[in-house]
């Protein structure tokens, strides 16, 4: 009898155990997939923003079970300590500037041209056809999986002093991102480029150590510049992409039949962020003139030929050359 009791309460004991190990299981499998997504951009930027809109769209897209967790302002680290962190698998999502990319893709150096483009079309058509299939597939080697290609769009420059003609570049001392075509873009102008990191550039033009820097203009708005820069010049000498570099391990996070959503859900992200990007350009003019900031409009013809004739080496990939000449023609 007792026996029979004691055989009772084991079946009791193993049924109650397998039930909360189902249980378990259930519970598990529900719980939402979290990555992570770094940006060295402030938090009050368009480009968080966008970042903000495409986890909301992955969100949407696939019902929950994919979350995208925004770490904005460098919190995580620099843009190369970022991408980084996603070659090593310890960070799903790295955002990154093209330029930064370079260093581990140098056929993406042919992106680095200072008037590379004619107008934002083109710019879309290369990242958003060929262009973008070829750096997606060399980013593979590196174990990162290109999801989107954001953008800051066209660069401007903002400087203490005001900048009207190609003359006015002469001795001015100016922040560029760590990009030889950049740098030798204001060298033809007669400026004097200064790589520098983004986190140093307010105070580097406080206390005169430099007299300009340059960036879109909605940055200027974004990162306080206004404050010590009262004159933006329209240059448009660059146009760059700010890729965002999914981790392998990250990647294979996603079960295969959640990556088509999730990548529908990054798409409409990145074209919130590059609408974002517009709006926040046209609203960046409007508050920074209230501001007191005078914007110049310059001969941009004359500064493409004072590059030009730098003769800085334009040799490239053949096939990464013809997709960006064919993004040139379409538009």
């Amino acid at each position: 009898m007792i026996m029979n009791k004691f055989k009772k309460l084991l079946l009791i004991a193993f049924a109650s155990t397998a039930l909360f190990g189902c249980n378990g299981s259930d519970s598990d499998e529900v719980k939402p997939i979290k990555l992570k997504l770094a940006m060295v951009v402030p938090d009050n930027s368009n480009y968080a923003a966008g970042a903000r809109a495409l986890s909301e769209e992955v969100k949407k897209a696939t019902d929950g079970r994919i979350l995208v967790d925004v770490y904005a302002g460098g919190t995580l680290g620099g843009e190369r300590d970022t991408v980084e962190l996603a070659m090593a698998n310890n960070l799903d999502i790295a955002a990154a500037a093209n330029a930064v990319m370079t260093n581990f893709i140098p056929e993406m150096a042919i992106l680095d041209q200072a008037y590379l483009w004619d107008n934002i079309e083109q710019a879309h058509a290369a990242v958003d056809g060929e262009l973008g299939k070829l750096i997606k597939r060399e980013a593979l080697k590196h174990g990162l999986h290109v999801i989107g290609f954001m953008e800051s769009g066209f660069r401007d420059t903002f400087s203490k002093n005001p900048i009207n003609t190609i003359d006015d570049f002469k001795g001015v001392t100016i922040r560029t991102m760590e990009n030889s075509y950049h740098q030798a873009a204001f060298k033809s102008f007669g400026a004097m480029p200064v790589a520098m990191p983004s986190n140093e550039v307010f105070t580097g033009l406080q206390q005169g150590t430099i007299d300009a820097a340059e960036n879109a203009v909605s940055d200027c708005l974004a990162s306080g510049f206004y404050e010590v820069t009262k004159n933006i010049t329209y240059t448009k000498h660059a146009y760059v992409y700010i890729l965002l570099a999914m981790s392998d391990k990250g990647w294979n996070k996603i079960p295969e039949d959640l990556r088509a959503k999730f990548q529908e859900g990054v798409d409409k992200g990145v074209a919130a962020q590059r609408e974002l990007l517009l709006k926040a350009n046209a609203d960046a003019t409007e508050i920074l003139k209230e501001k007191g900031v005078t914007f110049h409009s310059t001969d941009i013809n004359q500064l493409k030929a004072a590059y030009e004739k730098m003769n800085v080496q334009h040799t490239f990939d053949p096939e990464w050359q013809a997709a960006v000449d064919k993004a040139k023609s379409q538009y």
